[in-house]
Parts: C-alpha cells; sequence; structure tokens
C-alpha cells in the first residue's frame, strides 16, 4: 500500500457507483445480510451503514449485544479502509479495540467509518455507532494489513 492523503475526494458519481458495487458485494456476505447491515454510502476513506436493531441483536437482558455492533464497526472501517488501498490489495483486521458507551435497546443505528491513515502496509480506520438520538453507543479503532500475496493466493481459491 502507499501512503494516501485523507483529504482526496471522489466526484459524486464516483460515490454512486462505488456505493452501488458494495451494496451488490454485501449481498454476497451471509454475516451482513444475517445481521441486516445496509450500506448507506461509501466514498474514498469512508464508508456509512446502518443497521435496524431487531430482536436477533439483543442478548438476554434485551439490548444489542456488543459483538454486534463490534462486528458492525469492523465491517464499516474494513470498506473505508479498502477504499484507500491499491487496486487488487487485500486487506484484513489485525487489531480491534472498541468502547462501548451505552447500551442500544432499539430503533436504527448509524455506523460512520473513517480512515485515519494509509501506509505501505496498513490502515488504520476509526468507527462511530450513533443511536437516532445521535449519542455515541461505541466507539472501535481498528488495524488492517496488507494480506501476503500466498494467503490471497488461498482467499481467491475459497471464493
Amino acid at each position: 500500500m502507499t501512503a494516501s492523503s485523507r483529504t482526496e475526494a471522489w466526484p459524486e458519481s464516483e460515490v454512486r457507483k462505488v456505493t452501488a458495487a458494495v451494496r451488490k458485494r454485501m449481498k454476497n456476505s451471509l454475516a451482513v445480510h444475517d445481521l441486516g447491515f445496509q450500506v448507506e454510502r461509501v466514498e474514498h476513506g469512508r464508508a456509512i451503514f446502518r443497521m435496524r436493531v431487531t430482536h436477533r441483536h439483543r442478548q438476554i437482558h434485551g439490548v444489542v449485544h456488543g459483538g454486534i455492533l463490534a462486528t458492525l464497526a469492523d465491517t464499516v472501517a474494513a470498506i473505508a479502509a479498502f477504499t484507500t488501498a491499491p487496486r487488487g490489495t487485500e486487506i484484513a483486521t489485525i487489531e480491534m479495540k472498541i468502547n462501548f458507551l451505552e447500551a442500544v435497546h432499539g430503533g436504527v443505528v448509524r455506523a460512520e467509518g473513517r480512515v485515519l491513515r494509509t501506509g505501505r502496509n496498513f490502515v488504520v480506520a476509526e468507527c462511530e455507532i450513533h443511536n437516532e438520538d445521535g449519542s455515541m453507543v461505541a466507539k472501535a479503532l481498528l488495524t488492517f494489513g496488507a494480506v501476503s500475496d500466498r494467503v490471497a493466493a488461498q482467499l481467491k481459491k475459497i471464493k
């Protein structure tokens, strides 16, 4: 990977094209489909998803399970990170830290992932998840690494 400027912006036509492509690609992910993640917008270094909270997201105390929010944060930040990686580069999460700030009882949550820095081998991103009222319910910091050619070749066999 090469260093990338945080200020690089895509024209709106490119944003619409990439957002549509990500929506199509996400339909192939059973995890994303089963958890009900919806792609709202994807642009260079940024991705926004929504999730309508349903019974399947709740743990025994009636609030959204932290693992669901962590999966949402990882997914959104990975998409944002992928937009800054050179074409053909596979990336994988190598570190994630998440703070759960408030319980989520229902409604729709909105997750926004932003790239903080793209380097030669790593992308560092963050993700904030907010309730409908705008309150932040979780904040994550993630690091993604470029996948080696050997691992990328194995992944292509699986696909």
